[in-house]
């Protein structure tokens, strides 16, 4: 049996088309193919884990990944400048019905900039509201000399 669905959001350009392949055996052992890396997922159920990272942590990295690209992004475009930036994002599902509940997320940027000067492109990239909070995120920017102090 194959499913497939497409939704377009009713876009006026097409958008780029990213493939992944998935692929499963009993007891959990699964692979999913992205770009030229393989990377193993633990989809046992009822079973200890394997410590390889399951769909929940994939879920949370990619939206990790996606946050650091818009900054990366960003810096491009309209010139902010950062020399590190890191995410945590916790996410919380539940089994019955099985959904996700909720996502938080922090984001550190240090940049050589002061907090002034690049509050207004922060607020841009990431639709923060006054006070560095949204939705369960936080966000902290550092300038150099403080970040060295930490």
């Amino acid at each position: 049996m194959s499913l497939s669905r497409w939704h377009d959001g009713g876009m006026a350009e097409q958008p780029k088309a990213y493939r992944v392949e998935a692929r499963c055996q009993p007891g959990g052992v699964a692979h999913v193919q992205a770009g030229d890396q393989t990377v193993q997922v633990d989809t046992g159920w009822g079973v200890d884990p394997s410590g390889a990272p399951g769909p929940a942590e994939l879920l949370a990295g990619a939206f990790a990944a996606c946050l650091m690209k818009n900054i990366e992004r960003s810096s491009k475009l309209i010139g902010f400048e950062y020399s590190s930036a890191e995410i945590q994002v916790q996410a919380r599902r539940q089994d019955a019905p099985p959904r996700f509940v909720g996502v938080e997320y922090e984001v550190r940027i240090v940049t050589a900039g002061s907090q002034d000067q690049v509050h207004a492109t922060l607020v841009a990239i990431f639709d923060f509201a006054d006070g560095g909070t949204l939705a369960g995120a936080s966000l902290t920017v550092f300038d150099t000399a403080t970040a060295q102090q930490l």
